[in-house]
């Protein structure tokens, strides 16, 4: 089952994962996204402090490491500028368990989840599954993994 999921998921990541971007020549690329816009366009902050993720405003918006971010208010912009790393998903973005399978798969802000004031996004149900039955290590596995996986 378990081989079959991961199968399935990165023969969907093929054709569905955003490219990586690249800030600076001497930084590293870190999100994925869609369009050009961060996290399918929801509100980064609002995982934090909503029962479930908003979607963003085009009237809040802000560009940082050469993403568009979305925000569903000024106060949630308001607090992505002041601390933008605090908000922004782990693994810029890509999916935390085929991250620590050493793949590149774009997260799902339908499913993810928060461990120690971090945002990490997965792929689906069936991966948030996997992902919740070992993610201590997975995270070790994930953390290994991240950035190398990005690198051209």
């Amino acid at each position: 089952m378990r081989n079959s999921i991961i199968a399935f998921c990165l023969g969907l990541a093929t054709s569905t994962m955003g490219a990586p971007v690249w800030a600076q020549a001497d930084e590293m690329p870190v999100y994925s996204v869609q369009q050009g816009v961060a996290i399918s366009g929801f509100d980064p902050v609002s995982f934090f402090y909503e029962d479930a993720p908003l979607l963003g405003q085009d009237a809040y918006t802000v560009m940082w490491k050469g993403v568009v971010w979305r925000f569903s208010s000024a106060e949630n912009q308001q607090m992505f500028e002041a601390n933008p790393r605090a908000f922004a998903p782990k693994y810029g973005g890509y999916c935390a368990y085929a991250m620590s399978q050493g793949n590149l798969m774009d997260g799902n802000p339908q499913h993810w989840e928060i461990v120690d004031g971090q945002l990490y996004l997965l792929f689906s149900p069936a991966v948030k599954d996997l992902w919740l039955k070992n993610r201590t290590a997975l995270q070790e596995l994930a953390d290994d993994n991240w950035p190398e996986v990005i690198r051209p």
